[in-house]
């Protein structure tokens, strides 16, 4: 109804009684110590596999810069709605609009995360942040999955009032970070790989897991604002927090060159902290040109000169 703003007035079918079974999920042993919470994806899947499940990782910030489950790497103009996330259990829709009239990046002014009816764990729940309004609260009001039995195994906390939301579901082995800074949103998920994976062909457009569609990758060669800083000094706020030249610094230089506003480094800082936390591999914490399937935007360039070229990117006419 969110998605296609349709109106609250009925008659609406109301949702199933039951939702979806995790995947690989099978029934219990039929002998040994009783099940696991069905609604503790990780000890469930532990006990059924004889290993923890492994996790993926998604983020997208800044003007938007999205990093994929694949460790893709893209700056991306998408403007409008576009899914971050479209499976059976989740979905995720980034909301973006232009920073300045004119400019081709964009930034994310709203995100929609719908948490789907799942069998005895949670109701379906809706969370919705717009620019100037970060709830800590599920969009009816609740901070957890409901009164069905496993309605704990979904939660959601405030860690920073106004900047900071964090979502747990530990139903489907999900964490969602949600930040605001700069005027715009930032998107981060540690999600089980069954989760991610858990879609239909139909389901394909979906930026985490494809990254942005080759159309709506931002290159080099698009004009865009003139930059509003020095591309030095640019890299000095950019290179306080972020000592390593990679994808997030890079990204942390573009977004403070188009936009003007230092407090973009904030932005990308904070995603490469999100990284830290969620990335089962910390090898692939730092993204570079030369990493296979982690192609930089604007484009897979050097290092040094990216900078160079998005300067004249921006000042050329």
């Amino acid at each position: 109804m969110i998605q296609h703003n349709c109106s609250r007035q009925g008659p609406t079918a109301p949702p199933p009684a039951r939702g979806p079974a995790l995947p690989g999920a099978g029934p219990a042993p039929p002998s040994g110590p009783a099940a696991p919470d069905p609604c503790d994806y990780a000890g469930r899947f532990a006990r059924l596999h004889g290993r923890p499940p492994g996790f993926l990782h998604c983020a997208s910030f800044g003007d938007p810069h999205v990093r994929s489950f694949h460790h893709h790497f893209h700056t991306c103009r998408v403007r409008g709605a576009w899914p971050l996330l479209d499976n059976d259990f989740l979905f995720v829709q980034a909301t973006s609009s232009p920073v300045a009239p004119g400019a081709n990046a964009t930034a994310t002014r709203k995100l929609t995360i719908i948490f789907k009816n799942m069998q005895e764990c949670i109701d379906q729940k809706v969370y919705q942040a717009e620019v100037g309004n970060l709830p800590a609260a599920f969009e009816d009001g609740s901070v957890n999955g409901g009164d069905r039995p496993g309605g704990s195994s979904l939660s959601i906390r405030s860690a920073s009032p106004g900047s900071h939301v964090e979502i747990r579901a530990a139903y489907i082995g999900t964490t969602v970070v949600v930040r605001q800074a700069a005027g715009q949103l930032s998107f981060a998920i540690r999600v089980a790989e069954d989760v991610a994976r858990a879609f239909s062909a139909e389901q394909d457009l979906q930026l985490c897991v494809g990254g942005c569609p080759p159309s709506q990758r931002l290159s080099p060669a698009e004009r865009g604002l003139r930059g509003a800083l020095p591309a030095d000094a640019a890299r000095r706020l950019c290179k306080e927090g972020l000592p390593v030249e990679d994808a997030y610094f890079q990204s942390c230089v573009f977004d403070v060159l188009i936009s003007g506003d230092p407090n973009f480094t904030v932005a990308a800082r904070a995603a490469l902290e999100d990284a830290r936390a969620f990335l089962p591999d910390l090898e692939k914490l730092h993204l570079f040109p030369s990493d296979a399937g982690a192609p930089l935007a604007p484009a897979a360039l050097p290092a040094p000169l990216l900078p160079g070229l998005l300067v004249l990117w921006l000042w050329v006419q």
